[in-house]
Order: structure tokens, then sequence, then C-alpha cells
């Protein structure tokens, strides 16, 4: 159990922690908006990609063996994180450390489920499922204090010492694999083009605010991305006729229930996901807190997942999933647009009346909807299946993660850039300010008043490059009320009323 909560609180604590210094981050590497987005999303797409291929490398190589490689290859990664001198170093090991938790968190369950006995296993996923939500709860709060310390490659160090315990506990675990037989077969045609796919398009999307969707580079990746995703599906379709183990068994999704919740995952998450990510940029960049204070804004979401969720799983057996899914996304989509309208405030003092209330909202609608969609997968599939819907509504979580960066984020980098020469030209700066300022877009929220410019003119300039940020949350904030409307109406017309069905 140790050992399962340790691997996995790093994977966890280190994607949280994380979306709060990259401010500093960005500060210290002098990374663009786009490059920024890209240390978060190198992570995110291997994992998302990769997380049921290292669920079936340890049923077929032995559970403990596959997840003591995936701590060694995160501790390592991880080292090299925190010592990376540019961005594109870390980029790449971010993308090392994904692979890491690929193997990770669905081998620390895997082997929970294959030590404890059915009378004990329960109480131990439950354990193991609190202490991770403690975990996420923590992640900014501990990365805003070492951000606001001047320490944010901390955030990566101290994966060390959780790494060296795990591994020194994982000794005294037995080894397991799949019941006797033919090991499954690993879907690595499969694998690739997930990955080329989730990156060709992630990279399109986010080139694109400074390029234009014309531009032949930026056409060239959408169009390699989404093609190697087609063929992705027509790869497992055939490998599901044959029988031949398919990352992705297409035939899942024929159920109702199934597929109206997996839908449901991807809109809402990828809205939440998006939250996390963009809200400590927002409030140290455009509102001016401190990084700790705004690694503790997060703390009333999460308090609420905790405390919501099981009344949320009495209102799923009392009235089954149709009324918890659609109220939920429901009253998150109201959430949004709450968020959506403080301007620039007076700072921190006014987090309490401007952005408190939304966020209890948001936090509020996804613990309503959080635990019922879980179950609801599970209950739409034989039992015999049930680890394999399991992996596929982790693998449909983590994957509205790699969207909310490629989509929202991009969608903030142009929204930025439109808007700030909107206000530049408003303020009736100099031309000359005016152009350095609009060439600075690509910055995001390290873009800086033009030296030419004092005094007043400064001034207005400053508040041109705040005003842009606010802009451009407002429009992130209006796109994940959409997507969360629109989880609510796949929940109230595609989701049963009674218990979920096949």
């Amino acid at each position: 159990m140790a050992a399962a909560v340790l691997a996995s609180a790093m994977a966890f604590v280190d994607a949280t922690a994380l979306n709060v210094a990259l401010p500093a981050l960005q500060a210290a590497l002098g990374a663009g908006g786009a490059a920024l987005l890209w240390i978060v999303n190198a992570y995110a797409l291997v994992v998302a990609a990769l997380l049921l291929v290292g669920g079936a490398l340890g049923d077929r190589h032995g559970r403990r063996r596959v997840l003591a490689a995936g701590i060694a290859l995160f501790m390592g990664a991880s080292v090299a994180c925190g010592l990376a001198p540019g961005t594109g170093f870390l980029i790449a090991a971010r993308a090392v450390q994904g692979l890491g938790a690929a193997l990770m968190i669905p081998g620390s369950l895997a082997l929970l489920a294959a030590t404890f006995g059915e009378e004990r296993r329960g109480r131990a996923i439950g354990t193991w499922s609190a202490w991770t939500v403690v975990a996420t709860a923590l992640g900014p709060v501990v990365g805003g204090s070492l951000a606001h310390a001047g320490r944010w490659r901390w955030i990566f160090f101290l994966n060390l010492p959780l790494a060296a315990a795990a591994l020194g506990l994982l000794r005294r675990v037995p080894e397991s694999r799949a019941a006797a037989g033919a090991p499954p077969r690993l879907d690595l045609a499969g694998a690739v083009l997930a990955v080329a796919g989730l990156t060709g398009v992630t990279a399109g999307c986010l080139g694109a605010p400074g390029r234009g969707l014309g531009n032949p580079w930026i056409a060239g990746l959408l169009a390699a991305g989404l093609a190697s995703l087609g063929l992705f599906l027509v790869i497992e379709a055939r490998a599901e006729a044959r029988q031949a183990d398919p990352l992705l068994p297409l035939s899942l999704l024929r159920s109702r229930s199934l597929g109206g919740a997996l839908v449901l995952t991807l809109l809402v998450y990828t809205a939440f996901q998006g939250l996390l990510l963009l809200l400590p940029l927002h409030l140290i960049q455009a509102q001016g807190y401190d990084p700790a204070l705004a690694g503790l804004t997060q703390l009333p979401v999460m308090l609420l997942l905790v405390a919501l969720s099981r009344w949320a799983g009495g209102l799923l057996d009392r009235h089954g999933p149709r009324l918890p899914l659609t109220l939920g996304p429901a009253a998150a989509a109201a959430g949004f647009l709450l968020l959506r309208r403080p301007g620039l405030t007076a700072g921190a003092p006014a987090f309490w009346t401007a952005y408190l209330p939304p966020l209890l909202v948001i936090g509020a609608g996804m613990a309503i909807t959080m635990a019922p969609l879980s179950a609801t997968v599970m209950a739409a599939v034989p039992a015999e299946r049930s680890g394999l819907a399991s992996g596929l509504n982790s693998t449909v979580s983590r994957l509205s993660g790699v969207l909310a960066v490629a989509v929202l984020g991009a969608l903030s980098l142009a929204a930025f850039g439109s808007a700030l020469e909107s206000r530049a030209g408003i303020a009736g700066l100099p031309p000359a300010a005016r152009a350095e300022l609009s060439g600075q877009a690509a910055r995001f929220g390290a873009a800086r008043p033009p030296a030419l410019l004092a005094g007043r003119q400064r001034a207005s300039a400053e508040m041109a490059i705040r005003g842009a940020l606010v802009d451009a949350f407002r429009g992130v904030c209006e796109l994940s009320a959409i997507l969360c409307g629109a989880g609510a109406l796949v929940g109230v017309c595609w989701l049963p009323k009674g218990a979920a069905s096949r």
C-alpha cells in the first residue's frame, strides 16, 4: 500500500504543483506561451497515449517489475527536469517523465488489486484513492510555496526521496502477473499512432495562434495528427476483429451508458483540467497574486470534491446516472460563467468575493459529477471487463488534460494576442510601442511594456497587458461553460434514468 501510494503521489503532486509554478518557470527560462504549454502537455500526452500499454506491460512482464521500472524512469527524468538548462530540454525530460508515469499509475493500482484479497480489496483501493486526492490537493500548495521561495526546480527534486522510498518498499512486495495462459499482446502500433496523432494535433493547435491555421506547417501538423488518429481507429478495429488485444476495444463503445459517460468525461474534464492549469497563471500574472496564495486558491475546490463525493454516490444509487450527470455539469457550467465576470481586481483581498463563490459552484458541480461518472463507466460493462473499463476511463480523463492544453491553451494564446493589440490601440500608445507589444504576444503573461515608454504611457501599456490576460481568461471560461453545458445535454439525452444499462 505504501509503495503504491508513494508512486502515485509523485505523478499527481508533480502535475498539479507545476501548474502554479509555471510563471516562475517561465521567467527563469524565458519560455514563450506555447513552450510553457508544451512543458505541461509533453507529460500529459505521453501518459494519455500509453496508460493502457503500461497496464498491459505489467500483466505481461510482472506488475512489481514494471512499477519499479516506471518509478526509476520517473526518478531519473525528474532529475533531468530539475537540472534543465532550457525549455527544449525540459519538454523532452517531461515526456520521459510521462513514460514513467504511464507505467506507475496503472501498475500501482493493479499491484494493489493483485495483492489484496477480495475481502480487503475495496478498502485498499479506497485508501489508495483517498491518498491520491490528498496528493492532488497538496500539489498546488507545494508548487506555490516553492515558487514563492524561488525554488521551482525543487518540485522535481522532491520526487527523489519519494521514489527511493517506494523502490525500497517494493522489494518486500510479491510479484504478480496475469492469469496463466497467453499473455496479452502489446498493441505497439496503436500506441505509436496514438502518440503521433495527439502530438500532431497538439502542435498544430499551439502553433496556430502565432502562425495562423493557413500556414502550411500548421496545416500539415494538424492533417498528419488527424490522419494518425484515423489510422489508429482503423488498426484498433482490425485488431479487435482478429481478437488480438487492441489498445482501444471499440466494441465497448457500443454500450449507450459507456459511450455517453466517456463523452461526458471528455467534455467536463477538459474544462476542469483547463481551470487547474490556467487559473493559477491568471491569478499570478493578471491579478498580481503571490504564487503561494495562488496555490491555496484551489483548496476549496479540492475539499468539496472530497466532502461531496460520498453524497454524490448516494445520489447515483437513488436516482440513477441521469440526474447527477445532468445536475453536476450544469452547475459547473454556471460556475464558469460566474468565473468570467471579474475584471482586474484589487488582488488577493478581492478573492473572497470575486473568485471564491464561482470556484465553490464549480467544485460542487464537479463533485456531483465525478463519482457517478466513474461508477456509470464500471456498471456499463460485464464484471470480467471491469479492469479494461477502468483503464479506458483513466485514459479518457488523461486525454482531457491533453485537450485542455491544446484547445483551451491555444484559445488563451490567440485571445491574448488579439486583445493586446486592441487594448494597446485604445490606450493611444505610439505605433512603435504597439508594434513591440504585438511582437510580445507570444510571451503571454511574460509580456512587458516596451522600454521606450515611461510614466503614464508605461502604466497604460502595463494595464493593456493585464487587461488582455483577463480577456483571454474570460474566453477560456466561456468555452469551459459551453463544454460543461454540452456535458449536461449528454447526461439528460444519452444516459438512463435508472441503473446503468449495457
